[in-house]
């Protein structure tokens, strides 16, 4: 709970330092405090599990991986944001301000113990990202993302807040604790109610990751963001719903597998189709990543649906692959788009030889989210994979890797277009915070690639 508290008035600090002129501050203010904040995480590595605060949050490890996760690629993100809200307005508080608190939402998010502390997450992590959606208040596509974003948050929580009315109707409790009970109480005399709730909550968690068919806000909102506030969307935040959906199902539901699997296979199967085949076809290098982040969360699902000890040490895997392959991939298209003014693949020809550094670095960044060995996503797919050939969903694992060759082409398109195109690519100038965040990401998709045990046993 350190953590949460000290984001929380770190973000009030922050926005005292904009009231009383400090730009020059705000940075290195917010990255000291989210430093402090992952010590106090780790601080509560070793100490005994319970829920806290009238079982309101758990931290457990589970919960203390997933925070930490989430804090450092926040930090990342915020290095690459040096200068760029600058560009965007002179008043640039209140963004870093609005940032620390949803992620202070995220952090809520994953460490969770009653339904009500899930619900209040979300809203705190979700709120603060409509704002900084829409924040280019004179481009249209910007202003639409923010809307559509807001409507369909509000959708998908009016499903989460259903289900979670129907789960405490017939449980009569928001505990997850209690709600088990129910579930080990009760075996095959379970409520009609609590099955109807399970499904609300599926989907209304399947809206927060971007899974088919509830997708459909996913490419239009990533494409109208400001990259760098679609970098944090598609990292911090999938992160944080994806934790949260594996420890509702895995702690609450897994006895009633049976039931709910059925409809996250056929979730994960249009996941995976409609996520790369639509890539497939985009001649944009942003749009790609959003529907390409898709169909990452159809290999996400794998997690949930092969719910067990080893499930939590494939997702924390995956989504560390994931995110840091990603966060690379944007803060590339950030430097090629303020050389350029174009997010279309055509921008990125002839990279490799005016800018070889960056073209390397994207290189690895593309083969990881592809899932080509010695990478850190090729180790993420593959225990994903492997969890589901175990539990015999064989029939899955072959569209899955039909779906992983599909995603080969398009992810290799920039490739080719950055070595084997020649376009008017000039020299583009990288400060050292890129130059540090690249470095550090392309090391940590190559170190757990090789090695990734170190961190599939932390959970």
């Amino acid at each position: 709970m350190s953590a949460i508290i000290t984001l929380s008035l770190l973000a009030i600090l922050v926005l005292y330092l904009g009231l009383f002129k400090m730009p020059k501050a705000l940075l290195p203010v917010s990255l000291l405090g989210m430093v402090a904040a992952v010590c106090f995480e780790l601080k509560w590595w070793n100490s005994e599990a319970v829920p806290l605060y009238s079982n309101m949050v758990l931290f457990d490890r589970f919960a203390l991986a997933f925070s930490v996760l989430l804090i450092l690629i926040a930090i990342l993100i915020f290095i690459l944001s040096k200068d760029y809200f600058d560009h965007i307005s002179s008043h640039i508080a209140e963004y870093y301000a609005l940032l620390i608190f949803s992620l202070t939402g995220a952090l809520l998010v994953v460490s969770f113990y009653n339904l009500s502390m899930l619900f209040i997450g979300i809203e705190i992590m979700s709120v603060a990202l409509y704002i900084l959606v829409g924040i280019r208040k004179k481009d249209l596509a910007s202003n639409e993302a923010s809307l559509k974003y807001f409507l369909m948050g509000a959708f998908s929580t009016g499903f989460l807040l259903f289900g979670i009315a129907l789960i405490y109707g017939a449980s009569a409790s928001f505990d997850l604790g209690g709600i088990k009970s129910y579930v080990e109480a009760n075996g095959g005399n379970i409520s009609p109610l609590f099955y109807a709730g399970i499904l609300f909550l599926l989907i209304g968690l399947a809206f927060k990751v971007g899974a088919a068919p509830f997708h459909f806000w996913t490419p239009d909102v990533y494409d109208g963001s400001p990259i760098l506030i679609t970098s944090y969307m598609s990292t911090v935040v999938k992160t944080a719903a994806f934790g949260a959906f594996l420890r509702l199902f895995s702690l609450c539901f897994e006895s009633l597998q049976s039931f709910w699997a059925p409809v996250l296979l056929i979730i994960i199967v249009l996941t995976l189709f409609i996520g790369n085949v639509s890539a497939l076809v985009q001649q944009s290098f942003k749009r790609m990543l959003a529907y390409s982040s898709i169909s990452h969360a159809g290999y996400m699902l794998f997690a949930i649906l092969n719910i067990g000890d080893q499930a939590n040490g494939a997702m924390l895997v995956y989504v560390t692959a994931y995110s840091i392959a990603s966060v690379v991939a944007f803060a590339v298209l950030i430097l090629v788009k303020r050389s350029e003014g174009s997010e279309h693949f055509e921008a990125f020809n002839g990279l490799g030889k005016t800018n070889p550094f960056l073209a390397f670095i994207l290189t690895i960044a593309m083969l990881s989210l592809a899932g080509i060995p010695l990478t850190a996503g090729f180790v993420g797919k593959f225990l994903m994979f492997s969890g589901a050939l175990s539990n015999f969903h064989v029939a899955l694992v072959i569209l899955a890797a039909i779906n992983a060759a599909i995603g080969i082409f398009y992810y290799f398109h920039v490739i080719i277009n950055m070595y084997f195109k020649e376009g008017k690519t000039l020299y583009i100038a990288t400060n050292g915070n890129y130059k540090v965040v690249l470095v550090i990401a392309v090391l940590l998709t190559v170190l757990i690639g090789i090695y990734p045990e170190w961190l599939s046993s932390l959970i």
